[in-house]
């Protein structure tokens, strides 16, 4: 696939990306496309592997490693290297729903298991899926297409997240009558309040869900099912339920001082950032609560490192960034060998502007907050920050980080952001329909399954899975639909 030689006579090249001082006077896209002569260039390197890794989607070691939704990756390559895209459109659409979300936001987990990265760079698949997907609408060549015939079933998909927005599109036109409750103003779950419009713009959503009402799909938002909305008329009015609601429940920080004014989960944040930009049409940024602040993010993956760099925007006047663990070593260890996802420091964006405004990377590892600090008003003053060590179990084996005795210090601090991942999905959802848990409060299923144990109701994404990356929940969401299909009409052909 590619050309033969290509990997050996081209270097990895990526799109340009708007300078740091540039990119943080403004929410828009800050990573731009090459062009498509050049994209060619870099889809000619993807080799005649024989075994493509990178298609895989398997778990090894208990990380991913391949593409979850089984791309056919190579053969697209081969098609944007011979500039044949609207082929290289049809070949990813046959198991992909929406390219434009993940070439923004995934981490490219097709990438890590190029076989050309074992022992040089891989191959850029993650940028020629946006070539082809980019290409694709704006030559027309995106639609949803009309089913030819009703089948008379009506499905409700709770969640309007990627994973319930994929179930929604398969169910749609196989020819059921789907309508997607969404409890926020907007469609799009974390798509829209969870990640910023930098990493992805928001009309992207947009112009998907757009096609979708024009194909039939019915979007109600402002519908918080187990509240505004009964479970009961759901069950009652659909012939099937897919409970998409992500993994919503964040994680608490436990410390004194909690009550302080000043601390909100990160998503919350970046969910009401996102909501003012959109409802003033980018004309009003939201600085008030974070312009000339200390700002502390607890949590070092994506959602503390957007929050990094949405408190810059935001004019924060400095930015601290803590990690629990320990700093991952800067290559592979041989623990971790090619085709696992590689455990290794990375610098994204928010850390690079950071690095850029304040001289250092905001990172600080093995540190948690002991004690948030008060003024005499209630609000956030300060937090004791404390290092952590590794110590292992002698129980259980496992490694614990635990306070190291006497590292104690005090910061100044006035808004501090969690960012400590999330534990599972909402109660009052779960309960509204009465379905069963896992110990990790998901929805529990039978292993590779759908099906809840209440009847008629499946479940998709992170509500399925816990906390996990949009190709997932996209993947779970077609495979949610098929689930769906076949106990609607005995069989599926999605």
């Amino acid at each position: 696939m590619g050309k033969t030689t290509g990997f050996l006579e081209y270097e990895r090249k990526e799109g340009p990306v708007r300078a740091e001082e540039v990119r943080v006077q403004d929410f828009m896209e800050f990573h731009e496309r090459l062009p498509l002569t050049e994209q060619s260039r870099q889809a000619a390197r993807c080799m005649d592997c024989g075994i493509p890794f990178c298609q895989a989607g398997v778990m090894i070691s208990g990380m991913a490693s391949g593409c979850p939704l089984h791309n056919l990756v190579p053969e697209v390559n081969d098609l944007v290297y011979r500039g044949r895209m609207a082929e290289a459109y049809r070949r990813l659409s046959v198991t992909h729903s929406f390219p434009e979300f993940t070439s923004r936001v995934c981490p490219a987990l097709c990438e890590a298991a190029c076989t050309c990265g074992c022992h040089d760079t891989p191959v850029s698949t993650k940028e020629n899926e946006k070539a082809v997907i980019e290409y694709a609408y704006e030559h027309g060549l995106v639609e949803e297409p009309l089913p030819p015939v009703r089948t008379g079933k009506k499905v409700a998909v709770i969640g309007s997240g990627p994973s319930g927005l994929a179930a929604a599109q398969l169910l749609n036109r196989r020819g059921h009558e789907v309508t997607v409750f969404e409890r926020k103003d907007r469609i799009g779950g974390l798509l829209r309040y969870g990640i910023p419009n930098m990493k992805l713009d928001k009309s992207l959503i947009d112009r998907r869900v757009q096609l979708m009402e024009q194909a039939g799909v019915r979007f109600v938002v402002n519908a918080d099912v187990g509240k505004t909305v009964a479970a009961a008329d759901l069950l009652r009015e659909y012939d099937a339920l897919v409970l998409a609601c992500g993994a919503s429940n964040p994680r608490d920080i436990k410390a004194p001082g909690r009550d302080a004014k000043g601390i909100y989960f990160a998503v919350d944040f970046l969910g009401s950032v996102t909501k003012q930009l959109l409802d003033s049409r980018f004309e009003k940024y939201p600085d008030k609560q974070v312009r000339d602040k200390d700002v502390i993010v607890i949590g070092g993956g994506d959602t503390g490192n957007d929050c990094v760099g949405t408190c810059i925007r935001l004019g924060a006047r400095s930015v601290t960034q803590l990690e629990m663990m320990p700093q991952p070593a800067e290559q592979r260890l041989p623990s971790n060998p090619w085709p696992e996802w590689p455990r290794i420091l990375k610098v994204d964006y928010g850390q690079e502007e950071a690095i850029w405004k304040f001289g250092s990377d905001p990172r600080v590892y093995q540190t948690t907050v002991k004690e948030f600090l008060k003024d005499k008003k209630g609000n956030l003053k300060g937090a004791v920050l404390v290092s952590l060590k590794p110590v292992r179990d002698e129980k259980t084996g496992r490694m614990n980080m635990v306070p190291v005795e006497g590292s104690e210090r005090e910061v100044p601090a006035q808004l501090v952001l969690i960012a400590a991942g999330f534990l599972g999905s909402e109660k009052y959802v779960t309960d509204s329909f009465g379905v069963e848990l896992d110990s990790r409060t998901n929805v529990k299923t039978a292993p590779g399954e759908y099906a809840s144990s209440q009847e008629k109701i499946f479940t998709a994404g992170d509500m399925h899975r816990g906390q996990s990356l949009v190709v997932w929940a996209i993947s779970e969401g077609r495979g949610a639909a098929r689930a769906v299909d076949e106990m609607l009409m005995g069989y599926t052909n999605l």
